[in-house]
């Protein structure tokens, strides 16, 4: 199929600006498109960027004395959606490949944080990301299992 048949205008120039290009910086140019033409193309490569992207994220939360996400823990301020909720606002960046276990054990009175997160190869980007408080004497156990994807990948039933 003949696009210039069809009434549609082929950008006249595309260029790379190799002199601004860094690990992390690359310019594309491609112009000009028909008028609105240029939004659509520039949205449509920003979702398929930006869903290629490789991150680390918390895929699975255990925590001891907790048997689904609609409980309660005594001695703990927030209830488990809100903790939950919490761990899914931590930013991570996992240095290997596989899935990683990590875990917090922390005994009250305090407030629980992304620092206070323990294991190897994993580094939290918000060490201050609040995640729960714990009351005087209250042991808060925490199992978090860390791993790479790319885009949104629901979770399995």
């Amino acid at each position: 199929m003949d696009l210039k048949k069809k009434g549609f205008q082929l950008p006249e120039n595309i260029s790379f600006d190799s002199e601004s290009h860094t690990n992390t910086y690359g310019k594309l140019t491609a112009e000009a498109f028909e008028r609105g033409f240029g939004t659509t193309v520039g949205n449509s490569l920003r979702r398929v960027l930006l869903s290629s992207i490789e991150g680390a994220a918390v895929t699975a939360v255990r925590i001891n004395g907790v048997l689904h996400e609609f409980s309660t823990l005594p001695g703990v301020k927030e209830d488990m959606v809100d903790i939950v909720l919490n761990i899914k606002q931590l930013r991570v960046k996992l240095h290997s490949d596989g899935p990683k276990i990590v875990s917090i054990n922390i005994k009250g009175p305090g407030e629980v944080t992304g620092k206070d997160i323990t294991g190897d190869q994993i580094e939290i980007l918000n060490p201050d990301q609040h995640i729960a408080t714990v009351d005087k004497g209250v042991k808060f156990s925490m199992e978090l299992t860390v791993e790479k994807g790319k885009g949104y990948i629901p979770a399995k039933k």
